[in-house]
C-alpha cells in the first residue's frame, strides 16, 4: 500500500543476503542476492556479526536502498554449515563455509523461492558503505505540500502504494476514502454524505513537503489533510453514532509478538506480498488497527489491546469476500483458493493463532465524519 513498501519488500529480500561466516563468524560479510531485483543487478547487503556471551548476533543492512536495517533472529554454525533466519519477513539462509573461512556459498529462501547468495568476509575498509537512514522531520513540524500534483489513476495498474522517494511523496491508485483514512484515521463507513466517487475515482498524487525529513505518522496525516483541504476543498463536521466495528484485544495466553529492534525514527512497514500475506515492521497496535481498517476490513477497528510497544510480525490468512475492497477496486484480487488443502486460515483465526490477539465484531459508539462540501480536483 505504499511506495515505501515497494523498497521495503526489496530490502526484506536483501536481508537474506548475508549472515554467515568462518571458524569464527565475527566480522563483516557482504554479497549480492541473485535474481533479487534492482534492475536485474541483484541486491547488495552487508552483514555485521558480533558475539555476546558466546552466541552469535547479526545485523543485515540493505545497501542499495534507504538505509533499512534488520536483526537476525538466529545465526549458527555447525562444522562448515552456516545458517541464519530473519523473522520478518520469513527468510532462511543455508550455506557452506569455505575451508579457509573467507567465504560462504549458499542460498537464501523467501516464501519458498530460493536464490543464490554467496558471501565474502571483508575488513572494515572494504565493506560497502551503509546508507545513512533519512532523518525524521522535527517532532514539532507541521508540514504542508509546497506543490502537489494530482492526476487520474492509470488504468490496468492493479494494486496501490504510498511512500517517499527521497523528498518526493508518491501515492498510486488512491481514492478519497484512502486519503481520509490516512489523514483522520477513519474507515469508509465512518464517512457520511460522501459522493460515490469517493470510492470509485482513483488518483495518482505526487508532492514535496515544505519541511525537510521523513514525516511521522501524525505528520503524514497532516500532509493528507493539506491535500484534502487545498485540492478537494473538503469541509466536514463530526458526529457520534453507533457503528458495527471490530474490537482488537489480547487473546487468552497473551500476545505472540516480537518487539521491533528498530528505532521509532526508522519508519514503519506495512506491505502485502499478495493479498492475505502481510508483513508489518516497527508498528504500534494502534497504527496496525488503522492500516488494517484502511486496507482490509469492511468495518472500523478499535484497538483495545493496551499494547504500547512497536512490533515486527507477519500475518497470513485466506481473504473472504468482505475484505480488501480498497484493493479490489484497483483490479487486485486474492490469489489463494480457500478450498486448497494448505490454504491459510481465516483472518480471525490467523490473528489469534499467529499474533495472540482477537478480532471480534461488536457495536460501539464512534466518530463519523459528515461531509459538508467537497469537489473533484483539477488535473495538474
Amino acid at each position: 500500500m505504499k511506495r515505501s513498501m515497494a523498497w521495503a519488500w526489496t530490502a526484506l529480500i536483501a536481508l537474506s543476503t548475508g549472515v554467515v561466516g568462518a571458524q569464527d563468524l565475527v566480522g563483516n560479510w557482504q554479497g549480492t542476492l541473485q535474481n533479487g531485483g534492482n534492475g536485474g543487478n541483484g541486491i547488495r547487503a552487508v552483514i555485521k556479526v558480533t558475539k555476546d556471551q558466546g552466541r552469535y548476533k547479526g545485523m543485515a543492512y540493505f545497501v542499495d536502498g534507504p538505509g533499512a536495517s534488520f536483526s537476525l533472529a538466529t545465526l549458527s554454525m555447525e562444522g562448515k554449515s552456516v545458517q541464519f533466519t530473519i523473522k520478518v519477513p520469513e527468510i532462511s539462509y543455508s550455506g557452506t563455509l569455505a575451508p579457509d573461512g573467507s567465504a560462504i556459498t549458499g542460498k537464501a529462501t523467501l516464501n519458498g523461492q530460493a536464490s543464490e547468495l554467496d558471501l565474502q568476509r571483508v575488513n572494515e575498509e572494504n565493506t560497502w558503505a551503509i546508507p545513512i537512514p533519512p532523518k525524521p522531520m522535527a517532532p514539532d513540524a507541521k508540514p504542508k505540500f509546497d506543490v502537489a500534483t494530482i492526476k487520474p489513476g492509470k488504468p490496468n495498474q492493479p494494486g496501490k502504494n504510498i511512500g517517499f522517494q527521497g523528498r518526493e511523496f508518491l501515492a498510486r491508485n488512491f481514492n478519497v476514502n484512502d486519503l481520509i483514512a490516512l489523514a483522520y484515521g477513519l474507515h469508509a463507513k465512518q464517512i457520511v454524505g460522501a459522493p460515490d466517487w469517493f470510492n470509485s475515482q482513483l488518483f495518482d498524487i505526487t508532492g514535496v513537503p515544505d519541511v525537510q525529513g521523513v514525516p511521522s505518522m501524525p505528520q503524514m496525516g497532516m500532509l493528507m489533510e493539506n491535500i484534502l483541504a487545498d485540492r478537494f476543498a473538503l469541509k466536514f463536521h463530526y458526529e457520534k453514532r453507533d457503528l458495527p466495528v471490530f474490537a482488537l484485544t489480547v487473546a487468552k495466553g497473551g500476545p505472540k509478538l516480537t518487539v521491533s529492534s528498530a528505532s521509532p525514527d526508522a519508519g514503519i512497514g506495512f506491505g502485502f506480498r499478495r493479498l492475505g500475506d502481510l508483513t508489518v515492521r516497527n508498528m504500534m497496535m494502534s497504527d496496525f488497527a488503522k492500516w488494517m481498517q484502511g486496507s482490509v476490513t469492511d468495518r472500523p477497528i478499535l484497538d483495545q489491546t493496551g499494547l504500547k510497544d512497536r512490533y515486527d510480525f507477519t500475518l497470513k490468512w485466506t481473504p473472504d469476500d468482505s475484505q480488501f475492497a480498497a484493493f479490489r477496486s484497483t483490479g487486485a484480487i486474492p490469489t489463494v483458493n480457500p478450498d486448497e488443502p494448505n490454504a491459510p486460515p481465516s483472518l480471525y483465526t490467523a490473528v489469534q493463532e499467529q499474533l495472540g490477539l482477537k478480532l471480534d465484531p461488536v457495536k460501539a459508539q464512534d466518530d463519523v465524519m459528515v461531509i459538508d462540501h467537497v469537489q473533484k480536483p483539477s488535473d495538474n
